[in-house]
């Protein structure tokens, strides 16, 4: 028969308990009964105790579940992600916790039973729109859910509306008026190509809904419409993606005298696409991005900044050790317009 703490325990003559200790509490024991009871379960081929079972006792699975909605590659990938994931599991490792990526790439059966069935003490949810019905069964599992939309109890995010209110301002001072935006998330079917945006508001996804909404109002204040903003769809957020939705806007007549994106990716796309055509970015066509990630300093990309490594280590924190006040639940981080040489004064020559 397979061996059992029992067996362990009958055979150096101590207590199931003692047995469980010397796994789980080694402070308990001394070093010497430790190792003689170590040495009996290698004798008997005792592995140690079941983890679905110790969690089941204690209660805690000793795992964070992380939501996505992209491949699980983008986690290894996407310089953003990369940043707020290594804040999240140093927080993660310091308290002996674990981290367990949940792709949600289709929200279908299979999404729903990742999301019920994952042995996880609470979920952090990146970039999953609200309309998900995994984000259902996320709360449905009744355990904590650190979101960096508006809803929810916990949340640590930034001024959307703020961050990019500020880089449409930006715009706006350098005299342009023919402007186009690049974003995911804006088309039901995540195509590419040119979509009608009549209202901001209805926007599933919160991040694209904010951002883009930033941008509306800082137009509006300048006397742009929103009707004469090109608005273009990204089927995904990379730089293939942005570069292919660029081609949207940069082969019009007349052509936009700016691009921005929802994300620095989105935007190096854009920045691909205007080499392709011979344009330079900051004097034919300015270019704006959202992220900071290392690659938009190298490319000289003005973008708004935003703590990638901090928003994860507070997502940690909130998850593992939730504060008592309410009001500090909710952490709204800085953000900072950043100015480079993708930008400058409207280009008014021939195209």
């Amino acid at each position: 028969m397979k061996p059992t703490l029992q067996t362990v325990a009958d055979r150096v003559g101590v207590s199931r308990s003692t047995v469980s200790n010397a796994y789980s509490r080694p402070d308990q024991l001394s070093p010497e009964l430790r190792e003689k009871i170590f040495e009996a379960a290698r004798d008997l081929g005792y592995s140690g105790p079941n983890p679905t079972a110790r969690s089941l006792r204690s209660g805690r699975a000793g795992a964070i579940g992380v939501l996505f909605t992209t491949a699980l590659s983008i986690a290894f990938t996407d310089p953003y992600a990369v940043q707020f994931l290594r804040g999240l599991a140093e927080v993660a490792e310091d308290n002996r916790t674990g981290l367990l990526l949940v792709p949600l790439r289709d929200d279908d059966q299979g999404a729903l039973e990742a999301v019920r069935n994952a042995a996880v003490d609470g979920f952090v949810v990146y970039c999953v729109p609200g309309w998900y019905q995994a984000m259902e069964a996320a709360w449905a599992r009744g355990l904590p859910v650190v979101n960096s939309d508006r809803f929810g109890s916990l949340f640590v995010g930034i001024d959307e509306v703020a961050s990019t209110r500020a880089a449409g301002e930006h715009l706006m001072r350098l005299g342009h008026r023919r402007v186009a935006i690049v974003a995911d998330y804006i088309s039901p079917d995540r195509r590419t190509g040119e979509v009608t945006v009549p209202s901001v508001e209805e926007l599933g996804s919160y991040v694209s809904r904010e951002r883009l909404t930033g941008y509306r109002d800082a137009f509006a204040d300048a006397g742009l419409p929103w009707s004469d903003v090109i608005t273009i769809s990204a089927a995904g957020n990379s730089r293939e993606h942005g570069a292919a939705a660029a081609a949207h806007a940069l082969d019009r007549s007349p052509r936009p005298t700016a691009v921005v994106a929802t994300t620095d990716l989105l935007a190096l796309g854009v920045l691909d696409a205007l080499a392709a055509r011979d344009l330079r970015p900051g004097r034919d066509v300015s270019v704006i991005g959202f992220d900071d990630i290392p690659d938009a300093a190298q490319a000289h990309m003005t973008t708004v900044r935003q703590p990638a490594h901090e928003r994860g280590r507070i997502a940690g924190r909130l998850l593992l050790d939730p504060p008592d006040d309410p009001a500090r639940r909710r952490v709204v981080l800085p953000t900072e317009l950043i100015v480079r040489a993708s930008t400058g004064p409207a280009y008014t020559g021939s195209i």
